[in-house]
């Protein structure tokens, strides 16, 4: 199990550990819902340092990344990220991740952890380009401050003027006296933040650092992420996409841009254009319980309508809610159906995303 620059310092106050994508990471330290009420109304800071770091440079690099992802690319420019996914040759997903326009030729991709191997795979045997792939994960830590006091924090420890670092652009410079940090106005928490990217050796230096601030602050783990991210309807891999499922049924058209061509077009465009048999939905929970990954949902006669794909008790709402496929008849906002929870089924009842505003 591989270690994060941090792991000593995420066990000495008091986070507990567990194996995540090959990582000892902090799951939480004083609690889910604190955690989670802290990066609502306060300012938070994660480290998500498992996730991938890989460059991709060349003089076709462009060409490269248009055909393997499902964004138009040359929208972007330097300073610029767009959210994008690899689709693989079977109508599903390989990846989602982030890219980011570094400069001309030169590009990053933030990929999951628990894909490192299988992304690089794909890419390297889609690599037709002659450009040059650089997997740096090892040698970059990721640190994600999210909240409302977010910037405020931040700007403590930097000359850059993080206000004019408009939502998916970033820049590149010094923040706690250390040189060359990709300051990244993007999260997956739905709140104002920053995801600051820093060599391993200036990590504890930048961590010290937040925590020095005037501003009040808590660690927070992977478990209140994860209630974060699905208040606001972000998918996450391994449960609401995979290599099953494709951008259309999980309502990622807006990143499936068919004015070029790409990795499996043909079909995704037929899907788009048709409509998929099934959608990944929003339900909140009418009755007492709570939907969890896999939970079967089924119509009134108890026949199998859908799955659950993530489910939680939403601490913001003070409601269960869940995502779900569901078959396209019953997608519709509004529709009931039955999530079998053991041996009871409970009432739900669809609706749109994300489910806090």
């Amino acid at each position: 199990m591989k270690q994060l620059v941090l792991s000593g310092i995420h066990e000495s106050i008091g986070g507990k550990m567990v194996e995540f994508a090959g990582y000892n990471m902090p799951v939480q330290y004083e609690g889910v819902k604190a955690e989670h009420h802290t990066v609502r109304n306060e300012v938070g800071v994660f480290d998500v340092s498992h996730m991938g770091e890989v460059f991709v440079t060349g003089q076709k690099a462009l060409d490269f990344l248009q055909y393997i992802t499902s964004n138009d690319v040359s929208k972007l420019s330097p300073g610029k990220i767009q959210y994008t996914c690899l689709p693989n040759t079977d109508g599903g997903i390989v990846d989602d991740f982030l890219l980011y326009m570094i400069g001309e030729n030169n590009y990053l991709l933030v990929v999951n952890a628990s894909n490192m191997e299988k992304d690089l795979a794909w890419i390297n045997k889609h690599n037709t380009f002659g450009c040059t792939i650089n997997n740096q994960s090892d040698n970059y830590s990721l640190l994600a401050v999210q909240g409302p006091n977010s910037i405020e924090l931040l700007q403590e420890l930097t000359e850059i003027n993080l206000s004019e670092i408009k939502y998916y652009n970033f820049k590149i410079g010094a923040i706690a006296g250390i040189e060359n940090v990709i300051l990244s106005r993007t999260g997956y928490t739905g709140e104002i933040g920053f995801e600051l990217y820093v060599k391993n050796e200036s990590t504890i230096q930048l961590w010290d650092a937040i925590f020095r601030t005037s501003i009040k602050l808590k660690p927070i783990g992977l478990a209140a992420r994860d209630t974060l991210r699905l208040e606001k309807g972000f998918c996450l891999y391994g449960n609401d996409i995979n290599d099953t499922t494709s951008p259309i049924e999980a309502g990622l058209g807006w990143i499936t841009k068919f004015t070029k061509e790409f990795i499996n077009h043909e079909e995704l465009k037929v899907q788009k254009e048709e409509g998929a048999t099934r959608k990944l939905i929003g339900l909140e929970i009418i009755d007492k319980g709570i939907a969890r990954k896999d939970y079967p949902i089924v119509d009134t006669d108890g026949y199998e309508i859908g799955i659950v794909t993530s489910g939680t008790m939403s601490p913001s709402l003070n409601k269960a809610i869940a995502m779900a496929y569901v078959t396209k008849e019953l997608s519709e906002v509004g529709s009931e159906v039955y999530i079998q929870v053991r041996k009871k089924q409970i009432r739900a009842v669809v609706v749109a995303l994300p489910f806090l505003k």
